[in-house]
């Protein structure tokens, strides 16, 4: 796999596949991206279950929060990473012991060893990518709020002088 572009099918079909998401780095602070995330992966039918050892035993957005994946007591399909770039490797080789089938880097987060790694175990890889923006891009919804349609745009119209 290219981890450089993806094919926007090798998305959607992550995306389509999966229905329940470990998400390493949830916060329960509401200002937060990973809470946002998460908030919005649940609003389109995904089970989002935080994982934070710092958080560990708290509700985030009415899930329990656990400390590390394989407290986990459901089967994840997808973990999601939000964490730095360095902290991947274990969270990779976790992913891999609880049999998840996808490991999700977010933005700004890329680990090409710990992704060789999970790819050489049989799970799908993504990095440096959202998964709430890719659903929004591949479903159209961000089109809906005039992102990248002309609809909505910060030029002014030119004037017209009769």
């Amino acid at each position: 796999m290219n981890h450089d572009s993806y094919p926007d099918s090798y998305i959607l079909q992550i995306l389509r596949e999966v229905r329940t998401i470990a998400m390493v780095g949830a916060s329960p602070n509401w200002n937060r991206p990973s809470y946002f995330a998460m908030k919005y992966l649940q609003e389109k039918g995904y089970r989002v279950i935080p994982v934070n050892p710092a958080a560990a035993g708290e509700t985030i957005l009415g899930e329990t929060c656990h400390a590390s994946l394989k407290d986990v007591p459901v089967p994840v399909d997808m973990v999601d990473c939000f964490r730095n770039s360095a902290a991947i490797p274990p969270i990779a080789e976790e992913a891999i012991a609880i049999g998840a089938k996808v490991l999700w880097m977010q933005l700004g987060v890329r680990n090409d060893e710990a992704a060789a790694r999970a790819e050489a175990a049989g799970l799908k890889v993504v990095m440096n990518r959202c998964p709430k923006i890719e659903f929004g891009r591949l479903s159209g919804e961000i089109g809906w709020m005039g992102v990248n349609t002309g609809v909505i745009s910060s030029k002014r119209k030119k004037v017209v002088k009769s």
